[in-house]
């Protein structure tokens, strides 16, 4: 029991490590929470794909991809573009902070737009691979048979973080109604996702 409590723990704690970092698909959480549109359908996407990704690494799909190195370097290159190209839209914002408002209030009129919206962030970064798939299995291996309990600590995490996100962003409306309450999140943004962009494709 102990030892399944900590394999679980362990899960949560390295799957939280991972979620936590700022990138797209945090940001858009956050923006939808911030305006009240489609959040439990953003926050659900986010946690079942999550789920699916983690599911798929626990069950060694990424100990397959890792055994064909030219998968790596394409995912790599790929993911660092994604990244770079990602970082440069939202240093962009920095110095239009009202951009950002009026783009995200268009992508999300309508909640199937929030759906697709949502799912493009979520499966056509290929950081997340990158991280849960490949990382995050690879981890969870090291816990033997108790690899789902790991896993399923780490699908907890997301679930957790995703709705605290998303429902809890509206605590922050009035601070990040402010256009320079953006560019302060833009900049961040901008950042976090050029450095791993450089990173990622430094090491491919």
């Amino acid at each position: 029991m102990t030892s399944s409590l900590t394999a679980a723990a362990a899960g949560f704690g390295t799957g939280l490590s991972l979620i936590v970092a700022i990138g797209a698909q945090n940001a858009f959480v956050l923006r939808q929470g911030i305006r009240r549109d489609a959040v439990l359908a953003v926050v659900g996407i986010c946690a079942l794909s999550d789920a699916t990704l983690i599911a798929l690494g626990v069950g060694g799909v990424g100990a397959v991809v890792v055994a064909w190195p030219g998968a790596l370097t394409a995912v790599g290159w790929i993911g660092g573009a994604f990244l770079l190209c990602y970082g440069a839209l939202a240093a962009r914002r920095v110095f239009r902070p009202g951009a950002a408002l009026v783009a995200d209030g268009e992508a999300a009129g309508s909640r199937r737009r929030a759906v697709l919206t949502c799912l493009a962030m979520t499966w056509l970064n290929p950081h997340v691979y990158l991280d849960t798939v490949f990382l995050l299995g690879s981890v969870a291996a090291d816990h033997g048979p108790l690899r789902w309990t790991f896993g399923l600590g780490a699908v907890v995490a997301s679930v957790c973080w995703f709705a605290a996100l998303g429902f809890g962003a509206r605590l922050l409306s009035r601070f990040l109604a402010r256009p320079a309450a953006w560019r302060v999140l833009d900049g961040l943004v901008a950042a976090t996702m050029l450095v791993l962009g450089v990173v990622l494709i430094a090491g491919t």
